[in-house]
C-alpha cells in the first residue's frame, strides 16, 4: 500500500488529490481538531473525538511566546486509521462494474463516493479501476442577512396567480430542498388538508431517531442518517396534543434552529404562500452541526450533496413525480468549470427528463465596503485572475490572512488553475519572512514548518484527471496539538504569492480561495476567519459558487426588486471556461417567508441572499414541470434564458451579475406549455 506521507510519491500516490496527501500527513490529534472546520473529515468514533480537548479559553494569550516553548513534532510514521474521510473516486474502466470499491457508498456513471479511514486511501488508489481519488469539497454555512423586525405574512406572486389554470400550483410535482438548520414541518405554511404536513419526507443526514433510507423506505442505498417519512411526521402532529408536547419533540431533527435557513428556503419555493403551493415537499438536512465537538463527528461536504440529489430524484421516481431541487449552499473548491466530481454527478442525474436543480450563485460578489462599518467585502474577495504575457515574467498576488489580528487557527486554501500548455512555478513569502520556493511544475512542498511552527504546503500539479488543466494548490495550516500552549495559528498579514512564467503559450490563470465560515472559537479570542485577496489582487468576477457551475444546473443571482438592480453581495460569473453563469436573477432581497422553530407569534421572517433567490426559481421550475413533466433540464434552462427580461439599462446580452436578466414567471410557464407542441403549416 502506498504511504501517503512519503516524500517521493509513487504512481498510485499521484492518483490522490494533494489535499488528501497533506491531510494524511497529520496525526489523529491534528485531524480531530481539523475536523471541527473541515466537513470532509470526522473522528471514527465518539471516543476518538472525546480524547482531544477543545481549545481552552486562554489559548490566544501565549501566541507570541510559542516558538520558545514548543518543540517541533517528529515526522509522522503511520497514517491515521481513526479519522474517516469522504471521497469522490473517478473510475478508469467500465462504470458498470458490479464489484464495489473499497468503502463505496454510492455511484452514478463513472463517479463513485466512498468513506474510508485515512489509512485506507492508498489501498483504494491502488485499485486498477481507480483513476483519481479526491476529498469532497466542504460545504460553507449559508450567510443570509436577517431582518429581526416584525413582519407580516407574505402574499402570493401575482404572476403565479394569473397562470394558475396552467400549472395548478405545482400539483403532481415534488419540490426537494437540500439545506441546513432543520425543516419545521409543523409551520402553517406547510400544512395541507386536515392539518397534515405537505412534507412527504425528511432525510436528516445527521439524525439517529429513525432508520436510514437504506434501512427504512429503501428509496436509496444510503446507510446513515434518519429518514422521517410522511407517516412519521403526521403521526407526530396527530399525537402531540394528547401527549402535551410539540410534534417536533416526537419527531426531532438533529438541527432545529430558530430562524432556520432550510425552513425559510422551503417556504419560498413551496410553502402555502410560496410559489409551488400544491407540490409535495421533501427535505434533505445536511449535517452541519453548530458545536465544534459535534462537527468532529459530522460530515458536511459535497459527497453528501451528491447523495441528497440522488435520494430526491429516486424519491420522485418512486412517487411518479417530476422533481425540482433547490440547493442554497455552496463551495469554492475546484476549477469552476463543471469538472468537479459533484458537478458531473449532478449533470449525469439531470440527463433524465422531468428533473431540474437550481443552485444559489453565492454571496461573494462584494469587492469594497459600502459604508464605514461594512465588512461584507471580506466574503467577496475570493477570486483573482490574470495573464502572464511571456516566459520569464512574474505575477504577484496578495493574500490577506486575518484571524484575530495575530494568527488564524483555521486552514487557509488557495487554488490556481491554468492551461495545460503552460508551465508556471510558484513562490510564497509569508508576512515578514523570506521567500519559499520556487516550486516548479511537478514538484511539491508538503507540511513545511515555518519558524512560528505553522505549516505551508504547495503542490504544483500537471494535467488534472477531471479536466486536463494544470493547478497549484497552496495550504496554510496551523500547528495544533492537545495543550493550549501548543497552538500556533497561521501568521496574520499579507502573504505574497508569485507566479513565475516558465513556458507560456496561453498565459491565463484563475485563483480561488476556499473561504472559512467566520466563527469565534468558543469564548476565546481566536477566530476561524475567512482569508481574502487584497483590493489590488481581487478580480471582481467569476465568484459564482463552484457548485453552481454545472452544465445543466440553473445558477441564480439575487435581484433587489425595489431599485431593480442586483444586490451588491450576489456572486458573479462567468465560469473559468467562459460559460454564462448565473443564468437568471430572481427576487432575493428582503424576502418574507416562514420562520422555522420560532415563537408562535413570530411565524415569518425576512432574509436576503442568493439563498432566497434560488428557491424562487426552483418553485417556478416546479410549476413548469407541472405544466409539462417531460421537460429536460436543458430545455428548462433554455426557456429561462429565452424569457428572462433585461434589467434597466441593459440589453439581451448576458451580464456577469444578472445573467440574462430577471426571471419572467408568466413567460416561463407559457413557454413550458408550448415546449412539447408542434403546429403543422400548409405550403
Amino acid at each position: 500500500m502506498p504511504n501517503l506521507s512519503s516524500k517521493s510519491h509513487t504512481s498510485d500516490d499521484r492518483k490522490i488529490h494533494p489535499k488528501l496527501r497533506m491531510i494524511a500527513d497529520g496525526d489523529t490529534t491534528v485531524n480531530v481538531l481539523r475536523s471541527e472546520q473541515c466537513g470532509v473529515l470526522a473522528a471514527r468514533t465518539r471516543s476518538v473525538a472525546s480524547r482531544v480537548p477543545r481549545l481552552r479559553s486562554d489559548a490566544a494569550e501565549p501566541l507570541a511566546r510559542l516558538p520558545a516553548r514548543v518543540k517541533t513534532p517528529p515526522r509522522l510514521k503511520e497514517v491515521s486509521s481513526e479519522i474517516l474521510v469522504n471521497l469522490f473516486v473517478e473510475l478508469s474502466g467500465a462504470a458498470e462494474s458490479e464489484k464495489r470499491l473499497l468503502g463505496e457508498t454510492g455511484r452514478i456513471g463513472n463517479v463513485v463516493t466512498a468513506q474510508l479511514p485515512l489509512s485506507k486511501v492508498g489501498a483504494l488508489a491502488a485499485d486498477p479501476r481507480v483513476s483519481y481519488v479526491s476529498a469532497g469539497d466542504v460545504i460553507n454555512a449559508p450567510t443570509p442577512e436577517i431582518s429581526l423586525a416584525h413582519v407580516t405574512a407574505p402574499r402570493r406572486s401575482d404572476a403565479v396567480l394569473r397562470t394558475g389554470n396552467l400549472h395548478r400550483n405545482g400539483k403532481r410535482t415534488l419540490v426537494g430542498i437540500i439545506d441546513v438548520q432543520g425543516f419545521d414541518f409543523t409551520h402553517p405554511d406547510f400544512r395541507g388538508a386536515e392539518g397534515k404536513t405537505r412534507f412527504v419526507g425528511i432525510w436528516d443526514q445527521g439524525g439517529s431517531t429513525r432508520p436510514s433510507p437504506a434501512q427504512g423506505s429503501g428509496v436509496a442505498p444510503y446507510e446513515y442518517g434518519a429518514e422521517l417519512t410522511a407517516d412519521h411526521l403526521n403521526q407526530a402532529i396527530a399525537g402531540a396534543s394528547a401527549a402535551g408536547v410539540s410534534p417536533l419533540d416526537l419527531e426531532p431533527q438533529s438541527q432545529m434552529a430558530d430562524q432556520s435557513h432550510g425552513t425559510h428556503v422551503a417556504s419560498i419555493a413551496a410553502g402555502n404562500l410560496g410559489i409551488c403551493s400544491e407540490a409535495v415537499i421533501a427535505g434533505v438536512l445536511i449535517d452541519l452541526a453548530e458545536e465544534d465537538v459535534d462537527r468532529r463527528l459530522s460530515f458536511y461536504d459535497s459527497t453528501r450533496i451528491a447523495h441528497a440529489v440522488d435520494y430526491l430524484f429516486r424519491l420522485g421516481a418512486k412517487l411518479g413525480l417530476p422533481v425540482s431541487i433547490n440547493i442554497s449552499l455552496g463551495t469554492n473548491g475546484h476549477a469552476h468549470d463543471a469538472s468537479s466530481a459533484v458537478s458531473r454527478w449532478i449533470d449525469h442525474a439531470l440527463a433524465v427528463p422531468g428533473r431540474c436543480v437550481c443552485v444559489a450563485a453565492g454571496n461573494a460578489g462584494q469587492e469594497a465596503p459600502t459604508h464605514a462599518e461594512d465588512f461584507g467585502f471580506v466574503m467577496g474577495r475570493i477570486h483573482t485572475s490574470g495573464r502572464i504575457a511571456a516566459s520569464g515574467l512574474d505575477h504577484d498576488i496578495f493574500w490577506n490572512v486575518v484571524g484575530n489580528g495575530v494568527a488564524d487557527i483555521s486552514e487557509n486554501e488557495l487554488e490556481f488553475w491554468y492551461e495545460a500548455q503552460d508551465r508556471l512555478a510558484v513562490s510564497i513569502r509569508p508576512p515578514g519572512s523570506d521567500w519559499i520556493g520556487p516550486i516548479e511544475p511537478g514538484e511539491f512542498l508538503e507540511n513545511h514548518q515555518l519558524t512560528d511552527l505553522s505549516f505551508v504546503s504547495v503542490y504544483n500539479e500537471l494535467y488534472h484527471a477531471a479536466n486536463g488543466s494544470n493547478y497549484i494548490s497552496i495550504y496554510l495550516s496551523p500547528f495544533l496539538t492537545t495543550a493550549f500552549d501548543q497552538i500556533a495559528g497561521v501568521r496574520a498579514g499579507t502573504w505574497t504569492i508569485r507566479l513565475h512564467g516558465r513556458e507560456i503559450r496561453d498565459g491565463r490563470f484563475h485563483g480561488w480561495i476556499e473561504r472559512d465560515d467566520p466563527r469565534r472559537i468558543g469564548d476565546t479570542s481566536l477566530w476561524r476567519f475567512p482569508s481574502f485577496f487584497t483590493a489590488q489582487s481581487n478580480v471582481d468576477n467569476s465568484s459564482v459558487s463552484s457548485l453552481a457551475c454545472g452544465h445543466r444546473i440553473i445558477s441564480v443571482a439575487n435581484l433587489d426588486e425595489a431599485p431593480e438592480r442586483i444586490n451588491v453581495t450576489s456572486s458573479q460569473g462567468p465560469t473559468r471556461d467562459g460559460r454564462t453563469k448565473p443564468e437568471v436573477a430572481a427576487r432575493g432581497t428582503d424576502i418574507v417567508a416562514a420562520r422555522g422553530f420560532g415563537p408562535s407569534d413570530e411565524e415569518w421572517i425576512s432574509m436576503t441572499g442568493t439563498s432566497m433567490a434560488s428557491p424562487y426559481v426552483a418553485g417556478v421550475v416546479g410549476l413548469m414541470l407541472a405544466v409539462e413533466p417531460r421537460l429536460t433540464a436543458a430545455q428548462i434552462g433554455g426557456i429561462i434564458k429565452r424569457t428572462a427580461r433585461p434589467l434597466p439599462g441593459h440589453d439581451f446580452a448576458w451580464v456577469d451579475d444578472a445573467g440574462f436578466g430577471r426571471m419572467d414567471v408568466e413567460a416561463c410557464i407559457r413557454e413550458a406549455a408550448m415546449a412539447a407542441t408542434r403546429r403543422e403549416v400548409q405550403p
